[in-house]
């Protein structure tokens, strides 16, 4: 028997290092990229990412001169037997009744203080702890310093508690030594279950054949190599291989050597945390594209979205009031005179709104109100509005993955529920262009003055030369322009005049009133956009930029 372990026992793989550091920073790397993702991805997707955080930050913290190794194995495996002869004690029960092993029992090489904290975090009951260091023993122990053993309850145990156990107490464990034995070592369960789960953890597995001695010599060959070819199947392929003896001491060596070298080494925590990062980094990998995200909506698509916000906002309406009022006050400042005081009796276009610029003279604290009257948007608009967020959010995450995508517009629709105020005080808001009355209306306005005065001068001197008539009085020798006498001329070319200048006048008002109507438009337009870069396009930049960030910080977590 001797021989034939000897023989069919390979080197526990040890050549690839991990560097702590670099194992810290890799975990460090995952840290920011679930600090980049929180609030943009589902939670459920990140769990797996979040327990390997906090479990490796304490693994790291509690100690790295322990190594903790578990015996894993089905029913009447010989687990807790190959437990006791490592540690040469009779310490965890062995019988013939199934399950034997309802608890975890824990051997630790060295002083029990140091590996204490360790086993109180793996949840190892106190009365289950023993400690394998004797004055009787010499050296003989002092190779595996630092191991911690456990014997874990059996994976395929009728009671569903112990089940549960082995789940957790696998995720915690540095190194696993898979127990199976010649009657069920190609059992279903336990390579779909755990040993294909463990592909990634190839240098912290090792799977022994235990109870070799009951084979034939020229069967346990044959065994071991179609265990090796299911393991292959498993993606196991390179873990180490042996066949145990629970019954003699030279039936474990190879195992023992094993565990010596892996102790002696202090790489297994390091490695099965690396391996850890390794799978938690694979599982993001669907989460981030490989292609550099855009940096935001292309420009015909926020041209779209400013169009929709003017509409919502009730921009063409305001750009159509600005020409009226312009046309309006430019009437009431240029025209005749005579007719002035009713154009004042019809209301002002803009007050009705509520806009700034309301009137010429208004007090600015008073006209800009936080709410306008501008006519809220039909339901076509508001369509519009909708389909252009939805453009917005489909065009710019087009190339990200699945789940950013559906970031991306939840982001665009975030605050879609306070455009309406942020649009409606950017209206109010918008310096139209109508404070201030042109110096061409002043000259106009006077001149058209001046013409009435000169009408109401020829009027009073013909008034004047009646009266005097009427009373017998001598006339007035008025002077005459031609023949016109020259109060006729006064009071008529006055009133010609006065119209005259108001129909020339009429053209210049309408076409500064489409000026007017276009550069408050434009104003308009670009307040809009401020709000749709505020409440639409900025948050969709907030989840682009931590999408680029977690890619890089992902690319960072993988191992080099």
């Amino acid at each position: 028997m001797n021989n034939i372990v000897g023989r069919m026992r390979e080197a526990f793989r040890g050549d690839q290092r991990v560097d702590a550091d670099d194992l810290v920073a890799r975990l460090e790397a995952i840290r920011r990229f679930l600090d980049l993702v929180d609030g943009h991805l589902p939670d459920t997707q990140l769990v797996a990412a979040h327990t390997l955080v906090e479990r490796a930050g304490t693994r790291l913290s509690l100690s790295r001169d322990h190594t903790v190794v578990a015996l894993a194995g089905a029913t009447g495996s010989g687990k807790s037997s190959l437990f006791n002869a490592l540690a040469r004690l009779e310490l965890s029960p062995v019988g013939v009744r199934r399950p034997t092993t309802g608890v975890t029992h824990a051997c630790v090489w060295g002083p029990l203080d140091g590996g204490s904290r360790l086993l109180d975090w793996i949840g190892v009951l106190p009365r289950h702890r023993f400690v394998r260091e004797s004055a009787l023993d010499g050296d003989d122990e002092s190779a595996l310093h630092g191991l911690i053993l456990l014997d874990l309850p059996d994976f395929d145990s009728v009671q569903r508690t112990h089940r549960l156990e082995v789940d957790r107490l696998l995720g915690l464990v540095d190194l696993v030594i898979w127990v199976v034995d010649p009657q069920k070592y190609a059992d279903r369960v336990i390579h779909s279950s755990y040993l294909r789960e463990f592909h990634r953890h190839r240098d912290v597995t090792l799977v022994v054949l235990n109870q070799a001695d009951r084979l034939p010599p020229a069967e346990l060959p044959r065994v071991l190599a179609d265990l090796r070819r299911l393991l292959d199947a498993d993606q196991l392929a390179g873990v180490p291989l042996l066949a145990t003896t629970a019954t003699e001491q030279a039936g474990i060596a190879g195992l023992r050597e094993a565990l010596e070298r892996t102790v002696t080494e202090r790489q297994a925590a390091l490695r099965r945390l690396a391996g850890d990062v390794d799978g938690v980094v694979a599982g993001l990998a669907d989460l981030v594209g490989r292609d550099q995200p855009s940096a935001g909506p292309d420009a015909a698509v926020v041209r779209e979205l400013n169009r929709a916000l003017a509409g919502a906002a009730g921009v063409p309406a305001v750009a159509e009031a600005v020409e009226l009022a312009y046309r309006h006050r430019a009437g009431a400042a240029t025209g005749w005179p005579v007719v002035r005081g009713w154009r004042r009796l019809r209301p002002d276009p803009l007050r009705r709104l509520h806009l700034a610029g309301a009137a010429a003279g208004d007090d600015p604290a008073e006209s800009l109100v936080a709410a306008t009257s501008v006519p809220d948007p039909t339901a076509a608009q508001r369509s519009a509005l909708g389909l252009a967020i939805r453009s917005v959010a489909e065009g710019t995450g087009a190339d990200l993955p699945a789940v950013w995508q559906t970031a991306v517009a939840a982001a665009a629709r975030s605050r879609r529920g306070d455009l309406p105020d942020a649009l409606d005080r950017a209206v109010a808001g918008t310096d139209l262009g109508m404070e201030r009355r042109p110096v061409w209306w002043r000259l106009v306005g006077g001149l058209q003055w001046l013409l009435t005065l000169t009408a109401l001068v020829g009027l009073g001197w013909l008034a004047l030369g009646y009266a005097l008539r009427a009373l017998g009085l001598p006339a007035l020798d008025n002077p005459t322009v031609g023949v016109v006498p020259l109060p006729t001329l006064l009071l008529l070319g006055g009133l010609l005049a006065g119209l005259l200048v108001a129909a020339l006048t009429r053209p210049v008002v309408r076409l500064a009133a489409r000026r007017a109507r276009g550069r408050a438009e434009q104003r308009l337009t670009a307040a809009v956009a401020t709000v749709g870069e505020t409440y639409v396009l900025a948050p969709v930049r907030v989840v682009l930029g931590s999408y680029a960030k977690a890619r890089e910080a992902l690319r960072s977590a993988t191992r080099g």
